[in-house]
């Protein structure tokens, strides 16, 4: 047995519990050592009168006081100096050894000459029946790996003897291998301080053993950094993956050196897409930060690696049986998830349940309805338009630069031109095509997408049905498929998606990211839905905060930041305008919805229909049809009945959904925020409507699953409400059939084809269009072969007041018309504007319109500049015969567009690497049942 034992107690307080509570025990439990001390060094970190009043009354050889923010291997270091003996034990004020710790871990250094490391079983401070460390290898790549960490003590590990190293925390290590190997490490920022040393020690032809019958208690307050420890999350993950780095530095061979340390940064971008794909995006900083440090702690790695040289008495392969193999880390950290199923959880029951044939039946009744669509290239009415020709054009409309509509409009696309590209994308051939199969596909994917989102409602399958049937059916899902309206469209498909996979963000990143993608395409298509899912948002921060503890609070957190990113180039340039207001104007080509304010208006909203047409029965019937409004009151009653029936936080969310949709439909009807050349343009209350309708059926829902009052009526009050939701929408379904509905077939192109064929259907050069009306000449400048749907900017449509390029275009215009000698075509070849074209808005001229383009046309016929191409379907054209300048655009603008649109599509990459599932995502989910607010699972 060593001669002398000389204990290092270093008491570093955290500021959570007491120290002095903590110390009190430990030094107790070192004056009751069978095998007493021969002398204790402390060292305070931090000036505490308790503290200082426990050290003074301890015994102890020396006391030396230090910053508070010495690490433990600084403290160490202060003490080691003072070391008088044949052994040194490592100590903190949170360890406290049983009466015979001491005795057994010198008896292992006395029989044992050539162990120079003896580690204690490590237990809890409240439970010595949990282990809370036992041994620690690593693997060949370097990852720290606890042998037996947070298990229940059953003696399973005491037959366990040589390891290749252990938790610092009560280490009994030989004088003399102290001196030469130098300590710990202070490079490793708290942890695998005792791996390091045991490595050390084991190259230097030593052992290290585990004393499984030595038992200290510790509470994890004492060594700051050790994953035990208690701080902040970040700290935590940063201090392994510090020191994990820096040993792979320290270790590698002479040669491998340099190679591991330019590849610290590519490998933290390459861990930082293996940290999303596991949903573990909270580790993202603590690596970049890791990586960061070691780079530059280039001495510290030339010290250690030096160390090494000096002491090593052994070779690497000495190592190679107490590392842990591929094999054994899959199996102690990869089992098998497939059991880990929660209560309540069953069968999604899609094709058995019904929803196949519901989405089915759907498609049957798209395809009646909308036959002639197939047969259309290119689809128009309304507010669409046709796509791009290429790819590369419908992504160009979503940069940041120059529009693609007006005399000089330049700046962030509408994040809603990056939803076009992205439908135009998945019909590469003919973007404009995706359209039709969107139209063509709704109804179905609607029913599909409701079917869904009624799965966090019940279990049953009648309840989903309803629910499925419900939102395909819903009044102004049908007017703006009919209205020709895709952002209401698209909304539509997108919102039941977001309740999927919002309702359970909170427990899942899988579910946080795809919900973070969703959302932004939802508030692109409807900026006015802003402010009420912002709310909705609040809610779900303080339900997780208050309910969960803050458990999942970082997930749902994450939810706005993609949408915040995406528009924040918009929101900087309207607030420097001091036009916020724009923010919310609906996206896309302006189209004026029904006006009135009046009561009628607002009942007709309250029962999902954004106009008084009451979905087509008032063209049937001749009357205002306001009957029809009361068929959803039986929707509307269960609705207002869900708080009361059961499930009270998810029900009570629902209703404030919906009460956030009817207040933003209320609000918006009344609303002007954009313009169409000829006339203002109110908000379309239809987007809105939609989070109204998904509120009020998911309330009503979750009424008819579990109020017990309807047990026996379930059955036939779901046959009633499907009922009255065919009656309801069957004018608007059948609407394309009877001539009723604005969709058209549309052309490839708003302009003549002449201008593609002339090669000059780029964004370089524009055409000049002129329309007369009644109240003068509406000029439009048109860049590229057509006014696309993607060009669209609320730039341009929710401006508040003229522009110099406005002003630039009017005065062309009028000296276009009124001056046959001037030199406006030259100015407009300069500018770009390859071709000018006296259009027409579809409506008969009226006889001043009529007067004006007479005159026009006389004016632009004598000009010697210009060639007359002739009448085309879409108007008179001329061809400018002056030299055309291309439009250009300056390096400066190009790099702030690239880097932009570099910060947009990197958070949207990891968000969608976040939602990719992975096995233990999946088998996380299958802990909690589907439906939201049913309890099960286990709290994360």
């Amino acid at each position: 047995m060593p001669a002398r034992v000389h204990a290092l107690l270093v008491v570093r307080p955290d500021g959570r519990v007491p120290a002095d509570l903590h110390l009190q025990r430990t030094l107790t439990a070192l004056k009751e050592q069978s095998r007493p001390l021969d002398a204790l060094t402390l060292v305070l970190c931090g000036t505490d009168d308790a503290l200082s009043r426990l050290a003074a009354d301890s015994g102890a050889e020396a006391v030396i006081t230090a910053d508070r923010h010495t690490s433990f291997a600084e403290a160490v270091a202060m003490a080691s100096r003072r070391i008088d003996g044949d052994a040194v034990w490592l100590l903190a004020q949170d360890c406290a050894p049983a009466p015979d710790a001491l005795m057994r871990l010198a008896g292992a250094l006395e029989t044992a000459p050539s162990v120079a490391i003896a580690a204690p079983k490590l237990v809890r401070w409240d439970d010595a029946g949990q282990i809370v460390s036992l041994g620690m290898s690593m693997t060949s790549l370097g990852r720290t790996v606890a042998l037996a960490d947070g298990e229940l003590d059953q003696g399973q590990h005491d037959a366990r003897e040589d390891v290749m190293g252990a938790d610092i925390r009560g280490l009994l290590v030989r004088a003399a291998a102290w001196r030469e190997l130098g300590g710990i490490d202070r490079a490793l920022a708290g942890a695998d301080e005792g791996l390091d040393l045991g490595v050390r020690a084991r190259l230097r032809g030593d052992r290290v053993v585990l004393v499984p019958g030595a038992l200290i208690a510790v509470a994890g307050d004492g060594v700051a950094g050790m994953p035990s420890a208690v701080g902040s999350w970040a700290r935590r993950a940063y201090a392994p993956r510090t020191a994990q780095l820096h040993r792979r530095l320290v270790y590698a061979p002479a040669a491998a050196g340099p190679l591991h340390w330019l590849s610290l940064l590519p490998l933290a971008f390459v861990r930082t897409l293996g940290h999303l794909l596991a949903k573990r995006p909270g580790q993202i900083g603590p690596e970049w930060a890791a990586a960061a440090t070691t780079a530059v702690r280039v001495g510290s790695v030339a010290r250690a690696r030096s160390g090494i040289r000096r002491t090593r008495r052994s070779g690497w392969p000495a190592l190679a049986p107490l590392r842990v193999t591929s094999a054994e880390l899959r199996q102690r950290f990869d089992p098998d998830l497939s059991r880990t199923a929660g209560p309540g959880r069953t069968e999604l029951r899609f094709f058995s349940g019904g929803g196949a044939w519901i989405v089915l039946a759907f498609l049957v009744v798209s395809a009646v309805a909308f036959t002639s669509l197939l047969a259309w290239p290119v689809l128009g009415g309304g507010a669409l338009a046709p796509l791009r020709a290429t790819i590369g054009q419908l992504w160009a409309d979503a940069a940041s630069g120059p529009r693609a509509l007006g005399w000089a409009t330049s700046g962030p696309a509408d994040p809603f031109a990056a939803v076009i590209a992205l439908l135009g994308s998945l019909w590469p051939a003919a973007p404009s095509r995706a359209l039709v199969v969107l139209w063509f596909l709704a109804v179905p994917v609607a029913a599909l997408g409701g079917w869904f989102a009624t799965t966090r409602v019940s279990e049953r399958s009648i309840v989903r049905a309803v629910g499925a049937v419900a939102w395909a059916l819903a009044p102004m899902f049908l007017a703006a498929l009919m209205e020709g309206r895709p952002t209401g469209v698209i909304v539509h498909l997108l919102l039941p998606w977001l309740v999927f996979t919002a309702s359970i963000a909170h427990r899942s990143w899988s579910a946080a990211g795809l919900s973070s993608v969703i959302l932004v395409a939802v508030v692109a298509c409807a900026p006015s839905l802003a402010p009420a899912l912002a709310l909705l948002w609040i809610i779900a921060i303080v339900l997780t905060a208050t309910l969960r503890r803050g458990v999942g609070l970082g997930r749902v957190i994450w939810l706005v930041i993609p949408t915040a990113v995406v528009f924040a180039p918009l929101i900087w340039v309207r607030a420097r305008a001091g036009d916020p207001w724009s923010l919310l104007a609906d996206p896309g080509v302006p189209l004026a919805p029904e006006a009135g304010v009046d009561l009628v208006r607002r009942l007709f909203l309250a029962a999902g229909f954004p106009g008084t047409d009451a979905g087509g029965w008032a063209a049937i019937t001749g009357s205002s049809a306001l009957w029809v409004a009361l068929l959803v009151a039986p929707l509307l009653l269960l609705a207002l009945l869900a708080p009361v029936a059961g499930r009270l936080i998810p029900a009570s969310v629902l209703l404030l959904a919906a009460l956030a949709g009817l207040t933003t439909a209320t609000l918006a009807i009344g609303v002007v925020l954009s313009a169409n050349g000829t006339g203002v343009v109110g908000l379309w209350p239809g987007a809105a409507l939609s989070l109204y309708w998904i509120g009020v059926w998911g309330a009503a829902l979750t009424t008819l699953d579990v109020w017990r009052v309807f047990a026996r009526v379930r059955g036939p009050l779901a046959a009633v409400l499907l009922l009255l939701l065919v009656v309801v929408a069957a004018p608007a379904v059948t609407a394309p059939l009877r001539g009723a509905a604005a969709l058209t077939e549309g052309t490839a192109s708003t302009l003549p084809a002449y201008v593609a064929a002339e090669g000059r259907d780029g964004m370089d050069q524009a055409t000049f269009v002129m329309t007369p009306t009644p109240a003068g000449t509406v000029v439009d400048v048109v860049w590229g072969e057509t006014s696309a749907l993607g060009g669209q900017s609320t730039l341009r449509s929710a401006r508040t007041e003229t522009d110099a390029g406005d002003a630039d275009a009017a005065q062309l215009a009028a000296a276009l018309i009124s001056d046959p000698g001037g030199d406006a075509v030259t100015r407009l070849a300069a500018h770009g504007v390859a071709f000018v074209m006296l259009g027409s808005d579809g409506s008969p001229d009226s006889d001043a319109a009529r007067e004006l383009r007479i005159q026009a046309v006389t004016s632009l016929d004598q000009r010697d500049d210009l060639e007359k191409v002739g009448e085309t379907t879409k108007g008179m054209l001329w061809r400018v015969a002056a030299p055309i300048t291309d439009r250009t655009v300056s390096s400066t603008a190009q790099a702030e567009a690239a880097r932009t649109a570099a910060v947009q599509l990197g958070i949207i990459a990891i968000a969608l690497l976040l939602a990719v599932p992975t096995r233990r995502s999946i088998a996380d989910a299958r802990r909690w049942p589907r439906v939201v607010g049913i309890g099960g699972g286990r709290r994360r």
